[in-house]
């Protein structure tokens, strides 16, 4: 944390995405995926008991890494790198596919489903690497204070997630009134939040089920909840390269996405 700045980062961008049955996309990377890259695409689920059964059949990627994180509710997860499991509410999937896996996931129990599926823009050196995945479970997750470190890094807590460098993604809650600062580590010109529950104000009011890009620099954020308020926020220094996609695939270029693609096809040539 550090002072607040004199004048307020500016907001530049605000989505309240589209919704369908329990997915809101709040980015993709034929809009806001362009503008916080390697960020480039994100949901907010929310899933009721009822729907148990009825969550993410198995489908693949390439050139990405996902995380997917719960507030509340389980999820039973399987993938082609050979994990399978249950995902409890706190807990944190990362899914890098590389050159090319298959996932699946659906809700599990009689509890309530709610969180988000983040995608990132994987470097070259990573895009067509083998696919590999971790899970922690909810006590693994680094806390300090009000923050739950997903990915990378917030001042001396660190996730344990083998995740490219340039990139982080928390998870905040805050109580009524509290406030809270977020200071950018060295480079990290890209910046937004998501929010889940609550409202807050960051120069300008955010509500739930909004993603609010800042303006790119290295500049503090300042924020303060009107109510108790879980939101997520993305920083990292900005992905080099135009983002060149498939269906479920971003890569950086056609030659990378052409040898994703025909990774996904030889893995699924057993599952049909």
């Amino acid at each position: 944390m550090s002072a607040s700045a004199s004048v307020p980062r500016a907001i530049t961008h605000r989505h309240v995405g589209t919704t369908r049955g329990p997915i809101t996309r709040l980015m993709s990377p034929g809009d806001l995926g362009q503008v916080l890259k390697p960020f480039v695409f994100l949901d907010l689920f929310h899933f009721e008991p009822s729907m148990a059964g009825q969550g993410f059949g198995m489908h693949p990627h390439s050139g990405i890494a996902t995380l997917t994180f719960l507030y509340e509710g389980d999820v039973r997860y399987q993938d082609s790198t050979g994990q399978a499991g249950l995902l409890r509410a706190g807990g944190v999937e990362w899914m890098c596919a590389g050159n090319g896996v298959w996932h699946a996931g659906e809700p599990v129990g009689h509890t309530p489903g709610l969180g988000f599926q983040l995608w990132v823009a994987l470097p070259e050196v990573l895009e067509n690497a083998p696919a590999h995945s971790q899970y922690l479970a909810p006590e693994q997750v680094p806390q300090a204070g009000p923050v739950r470190v997903l990915m990378g890094t917030d001042g001396a807590a660190q996730s344990p997630l083998a995740a490219p460098e340039g990139m982080t993604y928390l998870s905040v809650r805050l109580d009524a009134g509290q406030r809270w600062t977020y200071t950018p580590p060295l480079g990290h010109t890209v910046a937004w939040v998501a929010v889940a529950k609550g409202a807050l104000v960051a120069s300008e009011a955010i509500a739930a089920g909004e993603l609010v890009a800042f303006e790119p620099s290295g500049q503090s954020i300042d924020f303060v909840a009107t109510h108790t308020t879980s939101f997520v926020l993305g920083s990292a220094v900005p992905h080099p390269h135009d983002l060149v996609t498939g269906r479920y695939s971003v890569h950086t270029s056609r030659a990378t996405l052409a040898k994703g693609e025909a990774e996904i096809r030889r893995l699924g040539l057993p599952m049909r």
